[in-house]
């Protein structure tokens, strides 16, 4: 089931299917047990190889290697493709410069994120999008939609359908009809990072590209042999990020070539459970947890705003984005906490609480950072500044503590006792 509700909802469900492995399946059976292997999205991934810690810090301190073959990778070529991506996401294509790439929301015309993307602007008529795993069948089918005139694009007035342009293509670029063209995203993430592409360059001209590219950018390069493009993109917070798109023929030999390269600098290969601690102590959102979700975050409550530009004539969704970024008195804000021997981690859905134990809301996502933990909590406005104190209260884990009087659920405005004292730090960490 598919298409727009007359509130312009997108409704989609996707078909369940089985989980299989990424294209780098057999490459993680060579460096971990299958035991460590879990479903994600629709595959196979490693949860870690070595110990999620010993991965995390890997990338803060020298690089990490992460297998995203599974992410989305969407090709819009022709000269409708700008006007295109213009009209359906929410930043300013027009603005984008060949060899940049930007970030954005896909969303449909009630103000819903669909999902939220990277665009990468390989010529003046051929642009690269990068969609979640979990959420490219429902992204296609809304591109698939919008272009046969079956998507409502405004509510009031009612609109359907795009208006008269030229010709865009969309092609899957990890489907083999793709052939030649076809792209998977492998990406090595830390201060390391270029030292290891250098050494896979193979002359200096080559190493000079990379090493002057400015974040958001992309170079289509050969790497041992291998052509890529590669971006200064990433989802760890490295300020030293890349990610390399590659061939899925050519994906394992890749790999396999950067974990040799990066062996001299400490170089590790990371699963899952790094990417998501790591994601976390940097403080960036996880669709479903710190966007959209079942608070359905918006881009402004999730510190995104920027992203969302009001300023466009127009935008599939604009409006509704327009009385959210007026309106909001929730956000997503980063909590620090304690983590030493014997404090027990918090969960999602655990209550935060302000300084005179009133929940003013709930954890979303949270991961241990050595002797810290990170949380990404949506909690109102006004109780979460830079600074200020704040508490949490853990829900019960089992029957005995409910029988013990330890709530099951928590609602905003009620007093509860402090189980744990942190801090509200900066929104995004910098490294």
């Amino acid at each position: 089931m598919q298409g727009s509700t007359p509130s312009g909802q997108f409704v989609f469900e996707a078909p369940e299917t089985e989980p299989v492995g990424s294209v780098l399946f057999e490459e993680h059976l060579k460096l971990t047990a299958k035991a460590r292997m879990s479903p994600f999205a629709g595959y196979v991934m490693p949860l870690w190889y070595s110990s999620i810690a010993a991965e995390h810090r890997a990338v803060r301190e020298t690089a990490g290697l992460f297998d995203c073959t599974h992410m989305g990778v969407l090709e819009f070529s022709g000269g409708g493709a700008a006007g295109l991506l213009n009209v359906a996401t929410t930043n300013d294509v027009g603005k984008l410069a060949v060899g940049r790439a930007q970030y954005g929301y896909v969303l449909d015309a009630a103000g819903d994120v669909l999902d939220d993307i990277i665009i990468y602007r390989r010529g003046e008529q051929l642009f690269m999008v990068v969609v979640n795993a979990a959420n490219e069948p429902k992204v296609k089918a809304y591109f698939r939609e919008l272009l046969a005139g079956r998507v409502v694009i405004e509510v009031e007035p009612n609109r359907n359908g795009l208006e008269p342009c030229e010709p865009c293509i969309i092609r899957d670029m990890r489907n083999t009809s793709s052939g030649a063209d076809c792209r998977v995203d492998i990406a090595l993430q830390g201060p390391a990072a270029l030292d290891v592409l250098a050494r896979l360059a193979g002359d200096e001209a080559t190493a000079g590209r990379l090493s002057g590219l400015k974040s958001f950018a992309l170079a289509e390069v050969s790497l041992g042999g291998i052509d890529c493009v590669v971006s200064t993109t990433g989802y760890t917070g490295a300020k030293v990020a890349f990610e390399l798109f590659v061939h899925p023929d050519q994906a394992p030999h890749l790999w396999n070539l950067v974990l040799e390269a990066g062996e001299p600098s400490g170089a590790l290969p990371c699963g899952l459970g790094a990417r998501d601690s790591l994601r976390i102590e940097a403080g960036l959102p996880l669709y479903g947890h710190e966007l959209d979700g079942k608070f359905a975050i918006t881009p402004f409550q999730a510190g995104y705003g920027w992203a969302v530009k009001l300023d466009k004539t127009f935008f599939i969704g604009k409006k509704p984005m327009v009385r959210a970024a007026e309106s909001y008195d929730m956000q997503v804000a980063r909590v620090e906490l304690p983590a030493t021997k014997g404090i027990r981690p918090v969960r999602q859905d655990d209550p935060v609480l302000d300084g005179q134990g009133t929940c003013v809301g709930w954890i979303l996502s949270s991961a241990k950072v050595d002797e810290k933990q990170y949380a990404l909590v949506y909690a109102a406005r006004d109780a979460m500044q830079e600074g200020a104190g704040c508490g949490v209260y853990y829900l019960a884990r089992s029957e005995s503590q409910v029988q013990q009087g330890r709530r099951q659920s928590v609602d905003k405005g009620q007093k509860v006792e402090t189980d744990l004292a942190g801090t509200v730090v900066s929104r995004f960490a910098k490294f």
